[in-house]
């Protein structure tokens, strides 16, 4: 299995992301520059965060057209595995990849801080290793990470159990007062329809290593390489 990272000018969480996979993992990943337009060579492509384009007009608006994401697209058609993180999920929701928006985070404050993950959805590819319910301590960094669509799709979305990730207390309860950003149903991360395609707001590539504060979001890293290895 190869993983690749997309460099958009103005990502800056590629190098994390690269070391996760290199140094942590031991998988072997390269990175992929935002004019590529070749994805053969690999079975899963992250979108890591940033301020792709400096977020000019709003965020992932204009990587949203750089050559490599009709690639990305065309990747994400065939059901191989795509994730993007924090501005990587603006991108993909951009590119209607994914549905809905991220809004400006409710409190109009750019957050930096841990939060509490509840584990909604661990049938996907991308969650398998964790259990249902269970709760994954992980940090996020944003401005624009507040959750939006209409009343129809959110229905969609929750009916078919696309949301993987929801915002809560330490115990596991989904309150208002777990939400960092304002997001609609607390949601942090979900799926396309095919479950190949993830976006989620925190950062799982900044919580693998006990030396930065905890490493059980490695489960959704490992989830990732269980299934690309069968």
């Amino acid at each position: 299995m190869r993983f690749g990272v997309i460099i958009f000018p103005g990502t800056w969480s590629d190098r994390d992301c690269y070391h996760i996979f290199n140094d942590v993992l031991k998988q072997p990943v390269s990175y992929i520059w935002h004019k590529d337009t070749d994805l053969s060579d690999y079975d899963c492509v992250i979108l890591p965060g940033g301020f792709s384009y400096g977020d000019y007009l709003r965020p992932g608006a204009i990587a949203r057209f750089s050559p490599v994401m009709a690639s990305v697209e065309r990747f994400a058609a065939q059901g191989k595995l795509v994730i993007g993180i924090c501005n990587g999920f603006q991108i993909l929701c951009e590119a209607g990849l994914l549905p809905g928006v991220l809004l400006s985070n409710a409190h109009l404050q750019y957050r930096c801080q841990w939060v509490n993950l509840k584990v909604e959805n661990n049938t996907t590819p991308f969650s398998s290793k964790c259990r249902k319910g269970q709760v994954l301590r992980i940090p996020i960094s944003h401005h624009d990470g507040n959750y939006f669509a209409d009343e129809a799709t959110l229905q969609e979305v929750e009916a078919a159990d696309r949301i993987v990730f929801r915002y809560c207390t330490p115990g596991g309860e989904v309150t208002p007062e777990a939400n960092p950003n304002g997001a609609l149903h607390n949601i942090a991360g979900i799926v396309n329809k095919q479950g190949n395609v993830l976006g989620m707001m925190p950062h799982p590539e900044r919580a693998c290593e006990a030396i930065l504060g905890g490493e059980d979001v490695r489960l959704i890293f490992e989830s990732m390489m269980a299934v690309l290895a069968r």
